[in-house]
């Protein structure tokens, strides 16, 4: 998003193309079910539209210019537009249940890592499709998050870069969680990536990849 409209098919293909090793995006349902990609519950911030996006159909959702004459795509177009691997963050059990069934019906546990702030979400997606991977994200979180992501049975932690601290990393690594640190725009953040030997970073810029291979 730092690049190019956030959330479009334009978006992903510049990071595919950028040489990222995977893509994050976001899951809502739209009034007629459709998995629609958009961060925000409502269209207001991203679109030329107003109002959330639980309300409108696809069709309504279609008539919105999401930046750059991008339309807002839903999850099945993004896994024809780029070959890279996906991590698609659901944002409640409703998601995770529609996700399911795409993921199931296209084999795409190997490709497609799901994410979520709510644990029941986690838990839901790992119970309906076999061998996912799952990450819990947290932005205000303790040590407890580590807990509460092995009780989710998640693999992997998306952290705020802004408030890990040793004692979270050093008990994410005794229960063997993966850790992401997130979002990672600075080298003073990306140096902490390296500095904590994270699992991983979440940018909105591309260029922070290559930057990275030089930076103590």
């Amino acid at each position: 998003m730092g690049v190019e409209p956030e959330n479009t098919l334009r978006s992903f293909v510049a990071a595919q193309q950028a040489g990222l090793d995977v893509i994050e995006l976001d899951l809502h349902l739209s009034k007629d079910g459709a998995l629609v990609v958009m961060h925000d519950t409502d269209v207001d911030r991203t679109t030329d539209g107003t109002g959330p996006i639980a309300d409108k159909t696809l069709a309504e959702l279609r008539a919105l210019d999401a930046g750059r004459g991008e339309r807002v795509p839903v999850f099945e177009e993004v896994l024809e537009a780029v070959r890279s691997p996906l991590q698609a963050e659901i944002k409640d059990v409703a998601a995770a249940r529609a996700l399911a069934e795409v993921m199931n019906d296209r084999d795409l546990a190997p490709r497609v890592e799901v994410s979520s702030f709510h644990d029941e979400a986690v838990a839901e997606i790992a119970r309906l499709v076999p061998g996912v991977r799952t990450a819990l994200i947290a932005s205000r979180y303790g040590t407890d998050i580590v807990d509460r992501a092995v009780a989710a049975g998640a693999a992997t932690v998306c952290l705020n870069i802004r408030r890990l601290t040793l004692e979270v990393v050093e008990r994410a690594r005794k229960a063997d969680l993966r850790i992401i640190g997130w979002v990672v725009n600075t080298q003073d953040h990306l140096r902490l990536v390296r500095a904590l030997e994270l699992d991983g970073a979440t940018t909105d810029y591309p260029e922070i990849k290559r930057t990275g291979r030089f930076t103590a």
